[in-house]
């Protein structure tokens, strides 16, 4: 929480929202729980998700909230700019929620809780992960489904696809696959080129 001594006005008016990021229809869960500045905007919160999971930023994505559907600006999809939209516009408070889709063709959906509007820390840079669990899928593996049909193969040698899919995933072999794998230091370094210290010591 911030000093008690803090005197500045803009630290009784910057909050940090902390989501949960749950991959939707995973088993068992994938998820990050991030910390990111109420006023970014989802074009700066698809950029986060992008960092905190692990894709590569190759599609297509969008946001969905009650107030409307905001990317890449596209009328006949009836998409509006992320870049006009704040996170504390389209989920103000603790209990909100909105959903985050990357790849239209695999379908990654993404469900975002408001868990806490906090005030930030000094001397801490945000977005930051503060936890997470299980690795992200490759991409272009077919969505969910795809990923478990994956998961499946890689835990079959005797499987038809193995090898095809060892070689496209660039494996060895299945032992170099760690879907259960979350590595936070790792997280954090990606997510670091889009922080910020919001508030100084």
């Amino acid at each position: 929480m911030a000093s008690p001594r803090t005197t500045s006005s803009a630290r009784t008016t910057l909050t940090v929202h902390q989501i949960k990021v749950t991959l939707a229809g995973s088993r068992p869960p994938i998820w990050r729980r991030l910390e990111v500045p109420s006023a970014i905007t989802l074009r700066a919160l698809h950029d986060v998700m992008q960092a905190a999971f692990g894709w590569e930023d190759y599609h297509m994505w969008v946001f969905e909230s009650p107030l409307g559907r905001y990317g890449a600006t596209d009328r006949e999809l009836r998409i509006n700019s992320a870049s006009a939209k704040r996170l504390n516009q389209v989920a103000p408070g603790q209990g909100d929620r909105l959903s985050y889709t990357y790849d239209f063709g695999d379908g990654w959906e993404h469900t975002i809780v408001v868990e806490a509007v906090t005030t930030p820390e000094p001397g801490i840079a945000y977005p930051r992960c503060l936890t997470g669990r299980r690795a992200c899928p490759p991409e272009d593996c077919g969505g969910i489904w795809g990923y478990d049909y994956l998961l499946e193969i890689l835990a079959d040698p005797k499987h038809e696809e193995h090898e095809d899919r060892l070689e496209w995933l660039g494996l060895d072999s299945a032992d170099q696959f760690h879907p259960a794998a979350f590595d936070l230091a790792r997280t954090n370094a990606a997510v670091s080129s889009l922080a910020a210290i919001l508030i100084k010591e």
